[in-house]
């Protein structure tokens, strides 16, 4: 049956469907219809859309939203959010004085979490993750890239890959899984770095692929983690077995991960909290996303992507989550519009986004998500009455989520 929203105070991130991203100046621009209805077809697609006065009638069942805001629900482009066990006691850690690498030498941070996964039952984690996708989905996400990397053998992996395919055949939610074996070196090779890298080109990701378990392949390129070098070889292994690249770069430093991931046509280079005009000048007409994590800084403590800076150069921005267990446990997205605002000083507009179009851009699913235009899934959310669109990010402890949808779905 067909669902009918009418009343709609105002409907939020109108497209059409040739427009993939924004970029610069254009993300200030959030195309609206006030007072207006939205038409779902019976395979939850978005089938009409525009003012009250053209409202159809007799077109399903109607529901009336009068004072609330309707926008695309997001997508978050960007999680670890398959992982066992949490890691507070780390975080005390480092209130006590001890920095993120200082912790990582100690065996704690994603080592830490190598061994609880190494130690956890596929059913289990598998469990473990199941209430995580449906927390996300609560707070209005409709999509979520996720990624392994907590394994670092090729058991680990698999394992991972194996639960994040469970998660996307027994969930509403689009899933799109990302292979991350170059996350970090595991102990054992750890006067023998090269040779992980061999591991992973050579075992995990002919397995990976042979499988079909990953949409994506990642490396963390950064200081005291994989180099530019090793990153070329893995990005390029990936590439020949028909992985798409994407990029951990830059959190901890000057890297060159993002002019790697800009070599190999990544679909998005994340973190970013150390960027230069060297950087800039490299993403400036290429088609890969920069994708800013705020949660991550906040939660760290490190120095916010300069996401101003990158807008005002022209380029487009996606924001994301990094929901993990050890630098930003939380998959909330309204949270992270709100740090954005807080933090990064960006405009609503520019919010809504880069956690809508800009992000489905990043995980390859702007055909069909990330905006309001006939034709894509009807993933919405139907925000609580609110008096602008501006009071969503702004009211950073509240939820403001009515109700979500999900192709089509009431959830």
């Amino acid at each position: 049956m067909s669902t009918l929203l009418t009343n709609i105070k105002s409907l939020l991130q109108v497209r059409n469907k040739e427009l993939s991203f924004v970029a610069g100046k254009a993300m200030q621009e959030l195309p609206a219809i006030d007072n207006a209805f939205l038409l779902i077809d019976d395979n939850g697609k978005i089938e009409d859309f525009g003012k009250m006065a053209y409202c159809p009638e007799n077109a399903g069942e109607t529901i009336d939203v009068s004072g609330k805001f309707v926008m695309p629900a997001f997508c978050d482009s960007h999680t670890h959010l398959v992982y066992a066990g949490s890691r507070e006691i780390e975080y005390i850690d480092k209130v006590k004085g001890l920095s993120y690498e200082e912790i990582a030498k100690r065996g704690g941070g994603i080592l830490n979490s190598a061994k609880r996964l190494h130690e956890t039952s596929e059913d289990e984690l598998f469990e473990q993750s199941l209430p995580r996708i449906e927390e996300i989905i609560r707070q209005g996400t409709c999509a979520v890239e996720i990624k392994s990397g907590y394994g670092l053998t090729t058991d680990d992996e698999l394992k991972m890959l194996r639960v994040i395919r469970r998660l996307k055949e027994t969930t509403p939610i689009e899933i799109k899984a990302n292979f991350l074996g170059a996350h970090a070196f595991p102990l054992a090779y750890k006067n023998n770095r090269d040779g992980y890298v061999d591991l992973i080109i050579n075992e995990m990701i002919p397995m990976v692929a042979a499988e079909e378990l990953a949409d994506f392949i990642d490396v963390f390129c950064d200081r005291g983690f994989f180099t530019v070098e090793q990153t070329d070889r893995i990005l390029l292994a990936g590439i020949k077995h028909g992985l798409k690249p994407k990029i951990h770069a830059n959190e901890l430093d000057f890297s060159g991960g993002i002019q790697v991931g800009v070599k190999y046509n990544a679909l998005s280079v994340d973190h970013l909290e150390y960027v230069g005009e060297n950087e800039l000048k490299s993403l400036a007409g290429s088609e890969t996303m920069p994708t800013v994590l705020p949660g991550a800084s906040f939660f760290l403590g490190l120095p916010y992507a300069p996401a101003r800076k990158m807008i005002d150069y022209g380029l487009p921005l996606a924001i994301a989550s990094d929901f993990n267990p050890g630098s930003s446990p939380s998959g909330n997205m309204k949270l992270m519009m709100s740090l954005a605002l807080i933090n990064m000083k960006l405009l609503p507009e520019e919010i809504f986004n880069a956690v809508t179009i800009n992000t489905a851009y990043g995980m390859d699913l702007s055909e069909e998500f990330g905006s309001i235009t006939k034709g894509k899934w009807a993933n919405l959310i139907v925000t609580k009455p609110i008096p602008t669109k501006e009071f969503f990010p702004y009211a950073y402890g509240s939820n403001l989520i009515d109700s979500v949808f999900l192709k089509g779905l009431r959830y």
